[in-house]
């Protein structure tokens, strides 16, 4: 008898009869031998890493997984995502989960024995390629939740979608990807969801530890670009032309009253931040022109376009005050990841039970960002952290997400597989 054959006998025999309430005092847990298959599946992603909208192999596996377990698939959705569509044998809620399949421009510097060592092209150069933020747990953790609910289909109410989706770092430049491109292409539009769930591994947490906030969760991103345009002349005369690094300078410093005289920052705390001034040749000649930019960083929606509006005015009126002007173009990137108050508050007894009350709790704000933030703007969504890093080891002192030397505990991968569970059978019975 085959290992799959096996284990689906046992899962099967353990899920007879299954009567699930939202009370129930234990949640549904799944067996070690899944959660061993869970645990393979995260090596050989792992190992086989691939960037962002270049996830055919990936695509490919998971795909074959999906139609092992019987549910309908749709794939190539926005270039190399794909879905997996359960429908329960009892009338119900349609619930999207997502979990994203990219990895990132990393040379991985662990020892573990499934260390990647996959190359790929970014930005036109020959890079090492590494699952450095966790997408590879992500896709394990609910590739096993969707085994196991498929071994439950009859006891399901309602419709489960399981979304797996690319390119959530960012396409290449020139291309259109991730989670709103997915929604470009109707994706909620034809499965009309009416919640969507997500899970993100996450360094500073202890393993199987989870983070969760009502409301703004991570902060939307967005860079800008300024242009500052002025009159060459040289540097012993410069009543003789436009300085565009003066007026530079004065950009810089007026922008930051942008955000501590100018917002009400009683809503939600922002940042705008500069990384980047180039401009000049020679120490003695006061160049034509400055570029800068930088990146935005905010936990409101409204104030995000209001520090659009101010950036711009300021830019522009600064230049003009010194002859120069300011051309600037704002790039809007992902919007604030908002975790649906109602939906979390509900939500968090199944936290609660799966991974006990004592390792649950409010997450601080983050100020990086996530386009699952896109899917939450469309339907009510809950987006929680979960802890990767082995118990007795200090999270604060744990590389980080996006490090070389990222590393995941994976006994965490058994909670989110089973958060994904208890979410889908819970929120159907409310």
């Amino acid at each position: 008898m085959s290992f799959r054959l096996t284990t689906i006998i046992l899962i099967a025999f353990a899920s007879a009869g299954f009567n699930h309430s939202v009370n129930a005092q234990e949640p549904v847990r799944i067996s070690s031998m899944l959660e061993q298959k869970v645990i393979e599946w995260r090596r050989d992603l792992h190992q086989n890493p691939e960037l962002s909208n270049r996830e055919f192999r990936t695509s490919k596996l998971i795909e074959a997984h999906l139609r092992e377990l019987g549910l309908d698939v749709e794939t190539g959705i926005a270039h190399t995502g794909l879905v997996g569509v359960l429908e329960g044998g009892k009338p119900g809620p349609v619930i999207a989960m997502r979990a994203d399949m990219d990895a990132l421009p990393v040379v991985e510097q662990t020892d573990v024995p499934f260390k990647s060592v996959a190359k790929g092209e970014y930005r036109g150069k020959e890079v090492g390629v590494m699952h450095a933020c966790g997408h590879d747990l992500h896709m394990a953790m609910l590739m096993g939740a969707a085994e196991q609910l498929s071994l439950m289909k009859d006891d399901i109410a309602g419709t489960i979608v399981f979304i797996f989706q690319p390119a959530e770092e960012g396409a290449p430049k020139g291309e259109e990807g991730g989670a709103e491109l997915m929604l470009k292409e109707g994706l909620f539009e034809r499965y009309k969801p009416e919640v969507v769930f997500g899970i993100h591994v996450w360094s500073p947490g202890t393993a199987g530890h989870i983070g969760y906030r009502e409301g703004p969760l991570l902060a939307s991103a967005d860079t800008f670009e300024i242009t500052v345009k002025g009159r060459q002349t040289h540097g012993s005369r410069p009543w003789g032309g436009v300085d565009p690094i003066v007026a530079a300078g004065q950009i810089i410093g007026n922008t930051q009253t942008i955000v501590s005289r100018q917002v009400d920052i009683t809503k939600a705390p922002a940042v705008v931040s500069f990384g980047i001034v180039e401009g000049g040749v020679r120490n003695n000649i006061i160049p034509d022109e400055v570029y800068l930019e930088g990146t935005i960083r905010n936990f409101d929606m409204d104030n995000r376009q209001q520090i659009f509006d101010n950036l711009k005015t300021t830019a522009e009126m600064t230049a003009q005050a010194t002859g120069a002007s300011a051309h600037v173009h704002i790039n809007e990137g992902y919007p604030v990841t908002i975790n649906n108050p109602e939906l979390t508050r509900k939500m968090l007894p199944t936290m609660h039970r799966v991974a006990g009350e004592d390792k649950v709790a409010v997450n601080d704000l983050i100020t990086g960002a996530e386009d699952f933030s896109f899917f939450a703007l469309e339907v009510p969504g809950l987006f929680v952290f979960l802890g990767i890093t082995p118990e007795g080891q200090d999270p604060s002192t744990a590389p980080s997400n996006h490090s070389p030397f990222f590393f995941a505990d994976e006994s965490a991968l058994k909670t989110g597989t089973e958060l994904y569970v208890n979410w889908a059978l819970d929120y159907a019975e409310l």
